[in-house]
């Protein structure tokens, strides 16, 4: 029955790939597909938007409302992990859990290379979300890095720091929340300052990193949203690890 499942498994993942590689045949040459849409938006995106990165300006100004649903859709997902396994973790005592946080560690160099990336790691995610609507990135990819500032120090073997976040857990949750709730926010200040949802209501400027009006505040609340998303998972399988050893 195993090998069965196998076969059919294998086969499936086969069919995915073909169909994948068929697809690709079919794209046009890097530098050479055009589109009318693609079109508009070189054209509008500096004079309109004085943003110099056209991807950061579909995203969260001229199809701001679909960023708002893919948010959500991140939002929803961390609630239904966090509900799931904050059930079982509930099942066991603290003590246990701390005992369990005290125990593996990684080695000394892994645990100081984790440390000396944090700083790192962390100002160049800064530096991707500031600079989302001049230069490639944004919230997405910013919150992501700064995700992976903190998640090093676990990696390195330091759970005891994970143990501390998880008990003020609350934290990670209203980072979460704040993030999702900045970006319904600007949506609904561009329905009451301009009279249509998610119009880019705040001066636009011509230079600086504040150009693109409601671009950069966007990219901050993704950023929120994502990094706090992203590390309650983190913490929350870590943490179903850590138990899991003291079983």
């Amino acid at each position: 029955m195993r090998r069965g499942r196998l076969i059919v498994g294998g086969l499936g993942v086969l069919l995915v790939v073909a169909a994948f590689a068929w697809a690709c045949t079919g794209l046009h040459a890097f530098g050479h597909g055009t589109t009318r849409y693609g079109e508009m938006v070189a054209r509008a995106t500096v004079p309109q938007r004085a943003a110099t990165n056209a991807v950061a300006a579909v995203t969260f100004d001229f199809r701001g409302v679909d960023t708002l649903g893919e948010e959500f859709i991140l939002f929803i997902a961390v609630i239904g992990v966090s509900i799931l396994l904050r059930s079982l973790r509930s099942e066991t005592s603290e003590e246990e859990t701390h005992i369990a946080a005290a125990g593996p560690r990684g080695s000394e160099f892994s645990r100081w290379l984790a440390a000396g990336l944090v700083g790192p790691v962390a100002v160049l995610a800064a530096y991707i979300v500031a600079h989302g609507a001049l230069t490639p990135g944004g919230g997405f990819q910013g919150g992501a890095i700064l995700m992976a500032a903190v998640a090093a120090i676990f990696v390195g073997g330091e759970y005891v720091v994970l143990l501390t976040i998880r008990t003020s857990a609350t934290w990670l949750d209203i980072a979460d929340a704040l993030g999702a709730a900045g970006l319904v926010v600007l949506g609904f200040g561009g329905l009451i300052a301009a009279g249509t949802f998610f119009q880019n209501f705040i001066d636009k400027r011509t230079s600086g990193l504040l150009t693109g009006g409601i671009i950069p505040l966007a990219n901050i609340a993704v950023g929120l949203e994502v990094a706090g998303a992203l590390l309650t998972v983190v913490a929350e399988l870590l943490d179903q690890r850590l138990l899991s050893t003291r079983t």
